[in-house]
């Protein structure tokens, strides 16, 4: 299917309401160029340095944490209606473990402006070239916030991603859930 590049905050709607009621595909890849999916529910878009960035949160744990420090990119992939099984899947196993692109027949394409591979079946993917990081930590968080989020101290490191292109099918509208 024919993507065509669109202006950075097109899906900024949509991509908050997934966000928050089902999640979204943070896509990246180890150094041999295998891609890894995980499905992410917390991160921001908008204004940063007068450039649109794309922030995600990833544990400390998390295998996608090192991927990210390998390879400094990612894609943030919307999925399509029916691909719930992917978000499951991509939630809560680790790429460590097994490869969920093929588990789940997911296909990957080569992005246009950086490294780390999108999700075909999704019909709209933010490429991001991580321009600034930061591990939270202990003490940094109102106590409220921190207890609910970290009570067992598995922190994440934010990836502020410069997006750097966002690419939807024409059709994406109709495809989202």
């Amino acid at each position: 299917m024919v993507r065509k590049k669109i202006d950075d905050f097109k899906f900024l709607g949509e991509t908050d309401r997934l966000m928050r009621s089902g999640g979204l595909l943070l896509v990246s890849e180890d150094e041999e160029g295998k891609p890894n999916a995980m499905t992410i529910g917390w991160g921001l878009v908008g204004t940063m340095w007068r450039k649109p960035f794309f922030t995600v949160a990833v544990r400390l744990s998390r295998h996608t944490h090192k991927l990210l420090e390998e390879s400094g990119s990612y894609t943030v992939c919307l999925p399509a209606k029916g691909m719930e099984n992917v978000l499951e899947v991509c939630g809560t196993k680790s790429g460590r473990n097994i490869d969920k692109f093929k588990e789940l027949g997911l296909t990957a394409k080569r992005s246009l402006s950086v490294d780390a591979p999108y999700i075909e079946e999704c019909p709209v993917h933010y490429e991001c070239e991580v321009s600034f990081k930061t591990e939270v930590k202990s003490g940094q968080l109102v106590k409220e916030l921190e207890s609910d989020v970290y009570p067992t101290g598995n922190y994440h490191v934010l990836y502020y991603g410069l997006v750097k292109g966002v690419y939807a099918e024409e059709s994406a509208d109709a495809k989202l859930p």
